[in-house]
């Protein structure tokens, strides 16, 4: 791995056979595969309603002073309002665009973590060795990691707390079946 895509600690385990390359470009599927993604509450057609109705409630004030120098002085900062919120959620949903994959074989266990910059992180192990650890006072509530390769990477931590559970358990019960 390069030095770009190490930024995990240490973990003990058996290195696996294949090179990082080899790893990441099997074309047999694999016996468990997973791509997990942070919650996204408001769809896009929503976002276009929150903003119309933020528009016209802050029209709402405007109307009666319509024409006069006090509602010229206004209109620049509820313009001002309504571009910041959109910039604001806009940016939200760019940041949504993070996701993790996990694919599992019999022989190998990859992660790939793409962020909302397009940067891909890669991590992979031999699934006999992997383990899995959910920390209920890690970093946060239920800090789920991987560990194996001589690594320990963060898995899911956009998700809720009740999924990174949820989540060790799919992954467990598929490293059970692959052993």
């Amino acid at each position: 791995m390069s030095a770009a895509h190490d930024n995990y600690g240490e973990a003990g385990g058996e290195p696996s056979a294949f090179a990082d390359s080899e790893a990441f470009s099997r074309t047999d599927p694999p016996k468990f595969a997973l791509t997990i993604w942070p919650n996204r509450s408001m769809p896009t057609h929503g976002f276009r309603k929150v903003l119309w109705f933020t528009a016209g409630m802050l029209c709402l004030p405007l109307i009666p002073l319509m024409g006069t120098p006090v509602g010229w002085a206004l209109l620049p900062f509820l313009l001002g309002t309504l571009f910041l919120l959109w910039f604001f959620i806009r940016w939200n949903y760019k940041d949504g665009t993070l996701h993790e994959d996990l694919k599992l074989w019999d022989d190998l266990i990859t992660v790939e973590r793409v962020d909302p910059k397009g940067r891909t992180r890669r991590w992979h192990a031999n699934p006999f060795w992997v383990r899995t650890e959910l920390y209920a006072d890690g970093k946060v509530e239920n800090y789920l990691t991987l560990k194996g390769n001589g690594r320990e990477i963060e898995l899911g931590a956009f998700l809720s707390p009740e999924e990174r559970v949820s989540l060790r358990d799919d992954l467990e019960r598929a490293l059970r079946q692959t052993r």
